[in-house]
């Protein structure tokens, strides 16, 4: 899950973003990036000089380059606050995530005012109308300019932070635990298809990673990626002469010690004594004639591959033969 948090400054953004770290929220800034490139260039961190270095950025490396940066650091298996999203595409690169909320903090500039002025931030403006005007340069701007009045309609939720931070914080455990609920989990297909992917990962073949996964029961049974047998060397070591020497596909097929991963994961369960009948196989991709016949005679009941192999029209019609369900599930 992804929080993302968009306000005027001194609205509050902080003490929410510090509140849902103590609920073990992992915690981003974009203008964290900002000021990384500040004090790469030596100058004074105030806020005229994060605004424009942050409009430079944007220049240079597109609009959405903060959030980019951060999402670079984004881990699937944990739950992020990301602070002071201020342009439109920055909201809409995290929004191509998976889930990802969009909270906007508000409160009236006399209370964000007096604010800024209590906490003593180095370089603040501390003459009202300094401030009112700095605000107005972060309301509107052009693509690669902050643009806050075009971000707050984008939000998903408010939170008013008028009050005291007991308060806040009531609003906070009122509104995230249903944000959290509403993120799905993965279902079986994508679960299985993503395991499968970094099992092949491990593949040692110089032409193509692929792997397959065999379930049941919605159990990982065995795994196989494709690469040259046990005890060999490796293909990317020069074990196997074909993929070497980079033959054209559906070309030099005798000459190619690689085993494939389905056959590897089949073989494996075998070599562990588990049995696969009516099991099922994620395939990286879609399994060739001879995968296929070990497939059928295993016993596995079904199929689900990611991309096409360019030589499977043979596997589908013996599948189809053996009653053999096959379907295609992309990542």
């Amino acid at each position: 899950m992804l929080i993302g948090l968009t306000g005027r400054n001194a609205s509050g953004k902080g003490e929410v973003a510090k509140y849902l770290e103590k609920k073990s929220f992992y915690y981003h800034s974009l203008s964290d990036v900002i000021r990384d490139e500040i004090r790469q260039r030596g100058q004074p961190l105030t806020r005229e000089v994060l605004i424009q270095t942050g409009n430079e950025l944007r220049r240079q490396f597109g609009p959405a380059v903060l959030a980019e940066r951060i999402l670079s650091k984004i881990e699937n298996d944990k739950h992020y606050v990301i602070d002071s999203i201020r342009n439109p595409k920055e909201v809409e690169i995290l929004r191509g995530t998976k889930n990802f909320k969009l909270v906007l903090i508000k409160a009236r500039i006399e209370t964000r005012f007096e604010r800024l002025k209590s906490r003593g931030r180095e370089g603040d403006p501390l003459n009202f109308d300094r401030f009112r005007e700095l605000e107005q340069r972060e309301m509107e701007g052009d693509e690669h300019s902050q643009n806050l009045t075009r971000v707050e309609a984008m939000a998903d939720q408010e939170l008013i932070n008028e009050g005291s931070l007991d308060e806040l914080y009531r609003q906070i455990d009122q509104l995230f635990p249903d944000l959290i609920k509403e993120a799905p989990r993965p279902g079986w297909d994508e679960y299985f298809m993503n395991i499968a992917k970094v099992v092949a990962s491990r593949s040692n073949c110089m032409k193509r990673k692929v792997a397959a996964i065999i379930v049941r029961d919605k159990r990982v049974i065995s795994t196989g990626y494709n690469g040259t047998p046990r005890g060999t060397k490796n293909c990317n070591e020069g074990g196997c002469p074909r993929c070497n020497n980079l033959a054209a596909s559906g070309t030099a097929l005798d000459e190619c010690l690689c085993s494939h991963g389905e056959e590897n994961a089949i073989v494996q369960a075998s070599y562990h004594g588990v049995s696969l009948k009516d099991a099922m196989i994620y395939s990286t991709f879609a399994p060739c004639l001879m995968c296929a016949k070990m497939i059928i005679n295993s016993g596995i009941r079904e199929v689900v591959y990611n991309l096409e192999y360019p030589l499977n029209d043979s596997s589908f019609r013996l599948f189809k033969q053996a009653g053999v369900i096959v379907r295609q599930w992309k990542v």
